[in-house]
């Protein structure tokens, strides 16, 4: 679909439509208020004509080129038609009502820069790589397999690699849609694009900058913005009723009546302005609502097609899940008891600025249970956590690193499952294990539910990246059966691409890697701002990340859609009621052009209530 700001008519519109207002008002002033002769009356209408009406003509031109037919080709013959026959003030009015449409919708939404820009931006243009013992900052195109290379703090990693040397953790969500931050150690395989941690981190890079990951999101981008459909706009689905009702109607006066003034009547009569200026105000109406509710319109046919769309499809990290861990399972070894196993880990997590340190102690907070002073806390990196609770040495593991050591035998632990885990060691001694899982949204269940009843989705689906497992536990507990796991952004792409040749799709993601599926669905929402490229790729952004906020976009969408259908098909009544007139010879051009007018308003009037605030905005 492309953009608004694709159109150079649409650019100019605003100043068109202004020169048009001082156009007319001068001619009225030279007309009434002044002795000039007929010449000079018209000469504004003539620069009217001259600079706004032949940039529309060319513009409808290209359409015709294209074979796109739509209703403003009704206010081009118009034009033409006064120009023939020298009523330049109907040409004038019917250049300032489209530009005036036209305009309206241009400041329906921001000029959205590139997508791809975005991405680009996103990805530092030099490496820092090590060589001899020195560092050199070298243009990333430089970079070659087998190159040392440190990324510094909170730096984005430019290649892929693995790391060499240090120890840290890296947030690789954006890419991957795992929604925590990753523990890094040498022989760890890091992404292009991740973002590292307050350690530095040494890599030996594996893949030339072109060929690593980050470069591949970026090529299913570009495939997925060139290969984009266009959707079809409301106004022009109801132009192509309208515009062969009212040119045969136009032709019919001319053709009983001898008078081609009666088919410029009824043109004049016939500009659509309904379509062109009604719904563009019930979409700016609905824009700025939306926006006071915390959701950025981007795309305004996102308000148009949203409730349409029968399928539905969310990305798992940060949609129906918050994104971050939550201490799931307690498996105390023989001996132990979970409450005393979690007050002993919950002490030393205090000093401990690891991401799964905050679900311990929230937990523990839960259970009321009451944290002793800790001694001897040290964290050594890739090795866990220690420190001295009640005279206990205790330590926070991992299992290889637990079985590495040989402290414990496989037989021992509990088996792996899937999310994360950290292992407890009370005296050298294996205690227990604690399980982790990403936080279901609370209203995900009731949300997934009303889909269907109130919204009439016929299909809901989880599309991740994240694993079978991890997939799995959070579509049994939403309600989600059709479920697809391990997806990459390009398998992504694919699975929505079919989707939406079926029915209209919705695809609901917050990650890089949602990106081109964002992109290729009919409605794309991305949650929250995380990154300029998932915001840039999406028709809509909601700002909060509530699935609440999701709720009230489908009833705005649903509602705008109902007003700017009322306000659209009732002027288009009116206009064909006033044609019938024209076509009699009772309603001459300029008498046809006010007549329009005044149906504009009344549309335009009906159309300013998609700005009011429903009664209702949400049903689950």
């Amino acid at each position: 679909m492309s953009s608004l700001s694709d159109n150079p008519w649409l650019q100019k519109a605003p100043l068109i439509a202004l020169l048009a207002t001082l156009g007319i008002a001068a001619h009225l002033v030279l007309r009434f208020l002044t002795p000039a002769g007929p010449p000079v009356q018209q000469a504004p209408l003539l620069v009217v004509l001259a600079l706004g009406g032949l940039p529309l003509l060319a513009d409808l031109l290209q359409k015709l080129w294209r074979r796109e037919f739509s209703s403003d080709l009704l206010a081009g013959m118009s034009i033409v038609t006064a120009i023939l026959l020298g009523e330049y003030l109907a040409g004038a009015l019917v250049v300032l009502m489209l530009s005036g449409g036209e305009a309206l919708e241009g400041f329906a939404v921001r000029r959205a820069s590139s997508v791809l820009h975005a991405l680009a931006k996103r990805l530092p243009s030099v490496a820092h790589r090590q060589l001899d013992g020195t560092l050199q900052d070298v243009p990333l195109e430089e970079v070659r397999p087998g190159d040392l290379l440190v990324v510094f703090p909170h730096e984005t990693c430019p290649v892929d690699g693995l790391v060499h040397a240090g120890h840290g953790v890296m947030d690789e969500s954006y890419l991957t849609g795992e929604p925590f931050e990753i523990s890094k150690a040498p022989g760890s395989a890091v992404l292009s694009g991740a973002i590292n941690g307050a350690a530095a981190l040494t890599i030996r890079a594996t893949r030339f900058p072109k060929d690593s990951r980050y470069a591949q999101i970026m090529g299913v981008m570009q495939a997925a913005e060139q290969n984009r459909p266009r959707i079809r706009r409301l106004g022009d689905q109801l132009g192509a009723i309208y515009t062969p009702i009212a040119l045969a109607l136009a032709l019919a006066a001319w053709g009983l009546s001898g008078e081609a003034i009666r088919f410029l009547a009824v043109l004049v009569v016939a500009t659509p302005c309904p379509l062109l200026i009604a719904i563009p105000v019930s979409i700016i109406g609905s824009i700025s609502l939306a926006a006071r509710r915390g959701i950025v319109i981007r795309d305004p046919a996102v308000l148009e097609q949203i409730d349409a769309c029968r399928t539905i499809i969310f990305d798992k990290t940060g949609t129906l899940t918050y994104g971050v861990p939550e201490l799931t399972e307690i498996l105390p070894a023989a001996g132990h008891e979970a409450d005393e196993l979690l007050r002993l880990a919950a002490t030393v997590e205090q000093y401990s600025k690891h991401p799964l340190s905050q679900a311990i102690l929230d937990r523990a907070r839960e259970r009321k249970l009451a944290l002793p002073e800790a001694v001897e806390v040290s964290e050594a990196p890739g090795k866990g956590l220690t420190g001295t609770v009640d005279g206990r040495r205790i330590e926070i593991t991992s299992r290889k690193h637990l079985l590495e050591e040989q402290r414990a035998t496989a037989a021992e632990l509990p088996p792996s499952s899937g999310g994360l885990e950290c292992l407890v060691v009370v005296n050298d001694r294996y205690a227990g294990l604690f399980r982790f899982r990403d936080v279901p949204r609370a209203e995900g269940k009731s949300f997934v539910r009303h889909l269907g009843p109130q919204h009439h989705y016929k299909k809901v689906m989880i599309v991740s990246g994240d694993r079978e497992s991890e997939v799995r536990y959070l579509a049994d507990r939403v309600g989600i059966s059709d479920v697809h796991a391990g997806i990459s952004p390009e398998g992504k792409v694919e699975i929505v691409r079919a989707e939406t040749a079926l029915a209209k799709t919705v695809f609901v993601g917050d990650g890089i890697n949602d990106a081109p599926a964002l992109m290729t669905a009919t409605v794309g929402l991305a949650f929250g701002q995380n990154s300029d490229v998932t915001t840039q790729a999406a028709g809509a952004v909601i700002m909060d990340s509530s699935l609440e906020r999701v709720d009230e976009l489908f009833h705005l969408g649903e509602r705008m859609r109902r007003i700017a259908l009322q306000s659209a098909v009732g002027g288009m009544a009116l206009s064909v009621l006033a044609m019938l007139v024209a076509a009699a010879g009772y309603l001459p051009p300029v008498a046809g052009a006010v007549t329009q007018e005044a149906i504009d308003v009344l549309s335009i009037l009906n159309a300013l209530r998609a700005a009011v605030p429903p009664r209702q905005s949400r049903d689950y």
